[in-house]
């Protein structure tokens, strides 16, 4: 009798497993995304592209994020080439633009992405577009959509993938989770591409030699990061400053990179090129920002594209006394702080940025710290990641008193 009751328990045991078993599991498919434009960031860097290169960079790199829209990360490759063909039609910039067109997008469901359906102002980037990872349903889209909707087959083209998720650049299939496809391989797959992808531009190939045009670079917005000066601590730069900032001589500017994604969340993190630094070279990006002195204590600061100097011209003081008080905000914020889309700040130690009304954290690497900073040649604040004694130096070095927060 007592065998034959651990034999039911056993049964009953077995059928509840597997019917939870039977359910369908869906897994968040990500990525670190700055890493996708490095790259094309370095290239940019060494074609003199200077101030322009890192806000076309993290406006890229961001639309890889699972809510941006499916046309976005094509017109960011756009800005690219565009940016590429000021600085004389460089091919390299263009070859890697060519390739983060394909880079696989992060899929919030482990299904697949669906496809930009208009072309590229480039012809650059005809029939080109995004490959998928492995691990999505490349049966099922983003949407509930099935092959064979619209969203669902490249633009240009009129029947389903076959390889399903492949792309030019890697025509045999999808490639692994979280993997970047600038390391797999250096080329474009320009071989591979269909006709029928089209445009209405006449833009020359990547491999033509032509004149430089001007025609619709990416202007950068309040959220666009600058280079500025060295430093003697190397730091890690995850968000963006006014393109403007002409600080060539602080001598506290930001360094080198950002940490990893996870498996929770979507990041955004501003990838900096490596370089060796002199006095007058730029290592890193930083977000221009200023305080607004009627926002609640509980409520994030959003940046400011155009911060002014004081009439005086003495505003070094005033930017130490600004990051102190972002710094006091920034402590009382949580991940699940409401926010406003775009809003960035330090929270629990790392930079973030709002989506969706919450707040998406990048931890930052190598034990550095998210903190306002000062900037020193004009009106303004910046979020970077740095440590705490370069911090406090900087903050120092206005005048202000008391420390990150002023307390």
């Amino acid at each position: 009798m007592f065998a034959f009751k651990k034999l039911t328990l056993f049964v009953l045991l077995s059928i509840s497993l597997s019917a939870v078993s039977g359910r369908p599991v869906y897994k968040r498919i990500a990525q670190v995304i700055s890493e996708s434009t490095q790259q094309w960031e370095k290239a940019c860097t060494a074609a003199g592209g200077g101030q322009q290169c890192n806000p076309i960079s993290v406006t890229a790199f961001s639309t890889l994020l699972a809510a941006a829209g499916p046309c976005e990360q094509q017109d960011s490759a756009d800005a690219m080439i565009n940016l590429a063909k000021q600085l004389n039609n460089d091919a390299d910039m263009i070859k890697f633009a060519q390739i983060f067109a394909q880079q696989p997008r992060n899929t919030p469901n482990a299904l697949a992405v669906p496809y930009c359906q208009q072309a590229p102002k480039n012809s650059e980037l005809n029939g080109l577009f995004q490959c998928q990872f492995q691990g999505a349903n490349q049966q099922s889209f983003v949407g509930g959509l099935q092959v064979g909707a619209a969203g669902t087959i490249p633009f240009g083209m009129t029947s389903p993938l076959s390889p399903a998720g492949s792309c030019p650049a890697n025509p045999s299939g999808p490639i692994a989770d979280g993997t970047q496809l600038v390391a797999l391989t250096q080329d474009p797959g320009l071989g591979n591409v269909q006709n029928g992808g089209g445009n209405n531009n006449d833009s020359p190939s990547a491999s033509a030699s032509v004149a430089p045009v001007a025609s619709e670079s990416a202007t950068p917005s309040s959220t666009a990061p600058d280079t500025s000066a060295p430093s003697p601590t190397p730091t890690d730069s995850m968000s963006c400053e006014d393109p403007d900032d002409d600080s060539d001589n602080d001598n506290y500017d930001d360094g080198n990179d950002n940490g990893n994604d996870n498996d929770d969340d979507d990041t955004l993190s501003s990838e900096v090129p490596e370089a060796t630094p002199t006095p007058s070279e730029s290592l890193a990006p930083s977000a221009s920002v200023t305080p607004t002195p009627t926002v609640s204590d509980s409520t994030p600061v959003t940046p400011s594209a155009t911060p002014s100097a004081p009439a005086s011209g003495d505003f070094r003081l005033k930017n130490g006394q600004d990051a102190q008080t972002l710094n006091a905000k920034f402590a009382a914020l949580t991940p699940d702080t409401t926010c406003n889309d775009g809003d960035q700040a330090c929270v629990d130690g790392g930079f973030a940025q709002c989506i969706s009304g919450k707040f998406v954290v990048q931890a930052c690497s190598g034990g550095l710290t998210c903190v306002a900073l000062p900037l020193v040649n004009k009106a303004g604040t910046s979020i970077a990641c740095t440590t705490q004694a370069d911090a406090l130096a900087r903050i120092a070095a206005t005048g202000a008193q008391g420390g990150l927060t002023g307390n």
